[in-house]
């Protein structure tokens, strides 16, 4: 039973359709291994009930030679997504106990097209964080271990509890969401592919919000096209969200099997930062290599305005965030402090309900949007986002078909390693993927290789504006020339 976790996403569809086994077994299977892996925390709520009721449902379409594209596909959902009549907490205690009464728009049509919930993964309280360290039900551990060191190590995040579900071999998939990298970090840093779909290409209905502008959901899964597979799921104009964008969804599995040659990758110079570690310098060349053994032309090109990337997101994001944590005010939903007056409430919901990191981000988004200080940060920070944009869009209109860069300075670190460290030495663990975010684009994190120490390192690709086709394209290339085998010990995947 356990040898089905080994199977890839779609390895396991195909064996559904040709009836090799059941949607129960891979079920069953799954929640007895997810009990099994409560150490890595990496669920802040299991659902066997309802696993079990959807796996039946699937087995019995499957039988009759019915079904949707992922039907009986046991999947993890982050805690971020509302599942109607199933907490829904965005790993918040002011949010504990929350169960809304309506389902996001991606999983409406995850469940609409067979997939089966084993629960709601955890991750950074409302998706601030990078480590997976700030949810109130605690850290989720990456299954990977640094050398013959038992030390724990993060699984990036804030999707940290999607990628170690998937690289412990949970499940077959996750949704997750990224802000400024948090499906691509985490999924780089536990050896997965996972990818950002451009800003519109997924409905952000039924997704509690941290940045508005930013927040874009996409899958974390074992391969390639096993992203390209539950991508094409969450995909579509969804009338109730006022940014999704109405055109067709691709058939994004069949731009896998597209190759390479002819296209133009682009390598930005100024990527190329004063500390990184040798390891991914030199992952990066590899990568290069691979695409130009694969029959792509490599170009260089300039994004001059990406040393501002990072300091211009976190005054975008948390400015964001303060107008849509407001809501959360102890009145009409959550948690509600015990106190005297009205402003007392208020201060002690907040207080007691979000943690220091969440705290932190509102009071800074707070300030650049308060009188005196709007014109100096926020609206010189979104001046400085269109620049970035239009350093993407000078880079593609010169014929560059995608770009390929490191997608972490580093590999995973350990627990409570950044506890005593800056702020800002956190937030830099985003140094590569935020122009994306700030952008607009698609990027993926493909994984492409291991440090000294056998922890996984990946790349990324980044693309034009709804052209996630040509990114899983080049993606699956890499993928294909890196032959990244390797798994967490104990962990047959």
């Amino acid at each position: 039973m356990t040898d089905l976790l080994k199977l890839s996403l779609t390895e396991a569809r195909d064996g559904l359709r040709a009836k090799a086994f059941s949607s129960k077994e891979l079920t069953d299977a799954s929640v007895k291994a997810i009990a099994e892996a409560r150490d890595l925390n990496a669920y802040v709520l299991e659902t066997p009930e309802i696993a079990a009721e959807m796996a039946a449902a699937s087995d019995a379409k499957l039988a009759k030679g019915e079904g949707g594209a992922l039907e009986g596909i046991p999947l993890g959902i982050k805690d971020l997504f509302c599942t109607k009549g199933v907490q829904t907490t965005a790993a918040s205690k002011i949010l504990k106990g929350f169960k809304p009464v309506y389902e996001s728009t991606i999983t409406a049509q995850l469940w609409k097209a067979g997939a089966v919930m084993t629960g709601k993964l955890n991750m950074d309280e409302f998706a601030m964080g990078s480590s997976n360290e700030t949810s109130h039900f605690g850290p989720a551990v990456n299954p990977w271990r640094r050398g013959n060191d038992d030390a724990k190590l993060v699984p990036g995040g804030s999707s940290g509890g999607s990628a170690a579900a998937v690289a412990a071999d949970l499940v077959f998939g996750a949704t997750a969401t990224d802000t400024g990298g948090s499906i691509r970090q985490p999924a780089s840093v536990t050896g997965l592919v996972g990818i950002k779909p451009t800003y519109g290409r997924c409905s952000r209905w039924g997704v509690v919000a941290f940045a508005s502008s930013l927040d874009q959901a996409g899958p974390i899964t074992k391969t390639v096209a096993d992203s390209a597979a539950m991508l094409r799921e969450m995909s579509g104009f969804d009338p109730k969200d006022s940014t999704s964008v109405d055109m067709a969804v691709p058939d994004f599995e069949k731009a896998c099997t597209r190759s390479v040659k002819g296209l133009r990758i682009g390598v930005p110079k100024e990527y190329r930062i004063d500390g990184v570690p040798a390891e991914i310098d030199a992952l990066w060349e590899q990568g290069i290599a691979w695409l130009k053994d694969a029959g792509a032309e490599i170009v260089e090109v300039s994004l001059p305005h990406t040393k501002y990337a990072l300091p211009a997101y976190y005054i975008v994001a948390p400015a964001e965030a303060s107008s849509n944590l407001a809501r959360y005010d102890g009145v009409r939903y959550g948690l509600r402090a015990p106190a005297d007056d009205l402003t007392e409430m208020y201060e002690k919901t907040r207080a007691e309900g979000v943690g220091r990191e969440v705290q932190r981000r509102i009071l800074i988004g707070t300030y650049v949007l308060s009188a005196g200080y709007y014109d100096a940060y926020y609206i010189r920070a979104q001046k400085v986002r269109a620049l970035i944009k239009r350093d993407f869009d000078l880079a593609f209109e010169a014929g560059v078909d995608a770009i390929l860069t490191p997608a972490t300075p580093s590999a995973a670190f350990g627990l409570a390693a950044m506890a005593t460290a800056s702020p800002i030495e956190m937030y830099l663990n985003d140094i590569f993927t935020v122009t994306v975010n700030m952008a607009g684009l698609p990027g993926i994190a493909v994984p492409a290789g291991l440090t000294a120490e056998g922890l996984p390192l990946g790349l990324q690709l980044i693309g034009r504006a709804f052209d996630e086709e040509t990114v899983l394209r080049a993606g699956r290339a890499v993928e294909q020339a890196a032959g990244f085998t390797a798994k967490p010990a104990g962990v047959a995947r």
